[in-house]
């Protein structure tokens, strides 16, 4: 009886185990975001990239974007970022930012609302959830990828659809 009890145990704690592990996408993301710049879901701004005048701001470090991209995006490296470099885009312009997951992304749209931007939002879940949802990417020659570049292996958790790059 007290094998059968020790076994139950056991197997209850091996099932209680992923419980306890990775947060899922979701709760990772709500860990990573101040909520101060609206998102915007993957599918909407697939509807908003077929109309004219919105503006997609890759925020990615230029060995991500060269990677891969979404098409028509504009690299803005986060690193280097400066106001002045988006200043021939209307500030009543629609402006959409992304990177990895959304993180550095939501910093520029914080940056671009507090310079007078009026329709700034950040993608949410970045392109990992823009890739992971099935959505077409491009590499530096402008043909369809599979390859994501995922910032480092940690990160490459995230990225369930498509080639991990991160070295």
């Amino acid at each position: 009886m007290r094998k059968a009890r020790n076994f139950f145990f056991f197997l209850l704690s091996i099932l209680w185990l992923p419980a306890c592990g990775q947060k899922t996408f979701d709760e990772k993301m709500e860990s990573l975001y101040r909520n101060t710049v609206p998102v915007i879901q993957a599918d909407k701004l697939k509807d908003k990239l077929t109309k004219e005048g919105v503006y997609l701001l890759d925020t990615r470090a230029p060995e991500e974007f060269g990677v891969s991209h979404i098409a028509g995006a504009h690299l803005i490296d986060f690193d280097n970022f400066k106001i002045s470099m988006v200043r021939e885009i209307p500030k009543d312009a629609e402006v959409v930012v992304y990177c990895s997951v959304g993180y550095r992304s939501e910093r520029i749209g914080e940056e671009l609302l507090a310079a007078g931007y009026q329709h700034v939002s950040n993608l949410y879940g970045g392109i990992f959830n823009w890739k992971n949802q099935g959505n077409t990417i491009i590499n530096k020659n402008n043909l369809p990828t599979d390859s994501v570049h995922t910032y480092n292996k940690n990160w490459s958790q995230w990225l369930y659809n498509g080639i991990k790059v991160y070295e």
